[in-house]
């Protein structure tokens, strides 16, 4: 890969992704783009502040990186925050909370695809991948609750596969995929850390290098796909 595009590198997951991307690919040029500048340094790395929920900033960010892509990954994501947390029940529901999440989840990776997925590579293999969760599935919804959050990730899902569909028509050679890195130790998960059976909270560097090999393995035939960070297909 040569040219290399990564959203969220300031992340828990986005940093360690950026640092085994560099490794593995010392001669690619990785354009990193977050919402605070990193707090790390990497020879072969650009940085970009960005708000991603603004249209004519990514249009203009896009039109900065002149070299067809080899790989984009969106690794931005929000499940609770100030005065947001997942839903137990229907009474916790709240229109604001519902926008937020759907904001960050949904609708930014839509948009970043939309001037993104156009500079993927045509002739030669090429990938966009952005970070799902299980729990956006609804063939393995067993438990309930969070809902906000499991309802953004469903509809990135259904993007993704929408999005897979108008993509091999141009870009014959690229897979546009959802991947769930497991439950990482990050700010994300740790309110929630207390349920995660033993040996399930992954390392941000251990979840990184388990989703670039599936990354790595990927076709166009698997394009629309979502994946679990073992490589496991997740139902829609």
């Amino acid at each position: 890969m040569n040219n290399i595009v990564v959203f969220g590198g300031s992340g828990a997951i986005g940093e360690a992704l950026v640092k085994q991307l560099s490794n593995e690919n010392p001669q690619a040029k990785l354009h990193v783009f977050s919402r605070n500048i990193p707090a790390y340094s990497l020879s072969n790395m650009t940085t970009y502040t960005l708000d991603f929920l603004n249209e004519d900033q990514l249009e203009n960010n896009a039109a900065r990186i002149k070299d067809p892509i080899d790989l984009v990954i969106v690794a931005t994501g929000k499940l609770h925050g100030k005065g947001c947390s997942p839903e137990k029940s229907l009474r916790d529901l709240s229109y604001e909370k519902m926008m937020e999440l759907y904001s960050v989840n949904t609708i930014g990776p839509a948009m970043i695809a939309k001037y993104f997925l156009p500079k993927l590579n045509r002739k030669s293999r090429s990938v966009f991948a952005a970070i799902s969760a299980r729990v956006g599935s609804i063939e393995d919804n067993r438990l309930g609750g969070w809902y906000a959050y499991r309802m953004s990730k469903t509809a990135l899902n259904m993007f993704l596969k929408t999005a897979s569909i108008e993509q091999k028509r141009t870009h014959k050679n690229s897979a546009v995929i959802g991947l769930h890195p497991g439950t990482v130790d990050s700010d994300l998960s740790k309110p929630f850390q207390s349920n995660v059976p033993q040996g399930k909270l992954f390392t941000p560097d251990y979840s990184a290098e388990k989703l670039l090999s599936v990354i790595k393995g990927v076709t166009p035939a698997d394009s629309g796909q979502i994946f679990a960070w073992d490589g496991q297909l997740i139902p829609y």
